[in-house]
């Protein structure tokens, strides 16, 4: 995700509420906007699609909850399949990222904020990704400067 700064839709899905967070590249800063409901192992589509259309998202970033050793939890599949829906329903990349640590740190926040945990949970997940893309772009930076630098000695 480089040039223009994009907007992103960061979430935190759980089985009765998915957290929904708004973020744009160029600040690497993340909102939390709302709470999704979620009944029967179905998501509210309609509020999704709502915030898709009104946020205009260029991709959409799921957290991936993993143990803190890495290897998957009881929620990861459901995360998965929620990503899979996501890129079934919308013609949107849709990414994940490590969830770990994120619902406490949501829970400290929400201490002192109005919105719900599971959005600012979605917030966190989705500060941690722009924090990763940020660090990549930079490397990348730092690797195509070396290169043009080392081709002009020539």
């Amino acid at each position: 995700m480089t040039g223009r700064s994009k907007t992103l839709l960061g979430f935190d899905y759980g089985e009765k509420h998915i957290g929904v967070a708004v973020g744009q590249t160029l600040t690497a800063t993340a909102s939390p906007l709302e709470t999704v409901q979620v009944k029967n192992r179905q998501p509210d589509w309609d509020t999704i699609s709502r915030l898709i259309e009104t946020w205009k998202p260029d991709a959409l970033i799921v957290g991936l909850p993993l143990n803190m050793d890495g290897t998957p939890q009881a929620m990861t599949r459901a995360a998965e399949r929620f990503m899979r829906q996501l890129q079934g329903r919308y013609p949107l990349p849709v990414q994940p990222v490590d969830e770990r640590l994120s619902t406490i740190e949501a829970v400290d926040r929400s201490k002192s904020a109005k919105q719900t945990v599971d959005a600012i949970a979605a917030q966190v997940i989705l500060e941690t990704w722009l924090a990763l893309d940020r660090d990549k772009r930079k490397l990348d930076d730092n690797r195509n400067g070396e290169a043009s630098v080392g081709r002009g000695d020539r």
